[in-house]
């Protein structure tokens, strides 16, 4: 079992910045993929940002270029750094993991067994 627990999250003016942390505590999750998606209000979750075994990474077109993951294997931690927020960014954010080969798609939320509690970012305009 893996418990994830999400912080970082808060409001924050368009262009702002805002960094994200997702702990992890169970066992080492150095090996699992973890993803960070979002949910507004009537929507489906978006997947957001994805690092697999720390070298691969991946964004959607909407965040690429604004937004950062990376991962602190000794930490047990993946934050994600986000940068020049739009009011379109607000959102709850979660952050999950599981272990996901190259078989599977590490951005679909439907892959992760664990998952945070969520935080919210609201970023006004």
């Amino acid at each position: 079992q893996v418990q994830l627990v999400e912080s970082g999250g808060g409001l924050v003016q368009a262009g702002g910045s805002l960094r994200l942390s997702c702990a992890a505590s169970g066992r080492t999750f150095s090996n699992y993929a973890v993803g960070w998606f979002r949910q507004a209000p009537g929507n489906e979750p978006e997947f957001v940002a994805v690092i697999r075994w720390s070298i691969n990474t991946y964004y959607p077109d909407s965040v690429k270029g604004r937004f950062t993951i990376f991962r602190d294997n000794a930490k047990n931690t993946v934050d994600l750094q986000m940068n020049s927020l739009k009011p379109e960014d607000t959102a709850v954010y979660y952050c999950a993991a599981d272990y996901i080969d190259y078989g599977n798609d590490p951005r679909d939320p439907r892959k992760y067994r664990y998952w945070g509690q969520g935080t919210r970012v609201t970023v006004s305009s």
